[in-house]
């Protein structure tokens, strides 16, 4: 699951992040293998000037592909905290580019809720403190229906 509690702390803290499936090195093997497919095709035109003109094709296309997968790395970088404590619940929303945006409220009267009309399904969301903030909507819809079913009981407690 792309989340993880801090257990061993007063308040507790939940860091949430986008799912990140391709690791440095796939990247590299990724990359390797598309420029090893892409330049096969000139074999049948070396030595020719048409070989000169594919050729920058070709390189235009790995550069956008790295270009791509290079903005995609920098939007997962985003993340949400939540802390947990007796007197304050607050939600820290790091989005990749720009200020960070806060909410918080007293965590005894947040509540948290998991709606199945929502934008998305099971569109999580807590409200308190006169706002209603999303949770996790880089989450799947089942991580949403776990992360509910774990703070659930969090939130009574306190």
């Amino acid at each position: 699951m792309p989340y993880r509690w801090t257990d061993d702390t007063n308040p507790k803290t939940l860091t949430l992040w986008p799912h990140q499936s391709m690791t440095p090195q796939g990247f590299t093997w990724f990359i390797g293998a598309t420029a090893v497919m892409l330049t096969l095709p000139l074999f049948a035109v070396l030595g020719s000037a048409v070989a000169w003109v594919l050729m920058a094709f070709f390189l235009a296309t790995i550069a956008a592909v790295w270009r791509a997968i290079m903005a995609n790395r920098r939007d997962r970088s985003l993340r949400e905290e939540l802390t947990l404590s007796p007197s304050e619940l607050a939600l820290r929303h790091i989005p990749p580019s720009g200020p960070a945006l806060d909410w918080s409220a007293n965590p005894h009267w947040v509540t948290v809720t998991l709606r199945h009309d929502g934008p998305v399904k099971n569109y999580l969301t807590l409200r308190g403190a006169g706002r209603e903030v999303e949770l996790g909507s880089f989450l799947t819809p089942e991580e949403r229906q776990t992360l509910y079913t774990e703070l659930s009981p969090l939130l009574h407690r306190t």
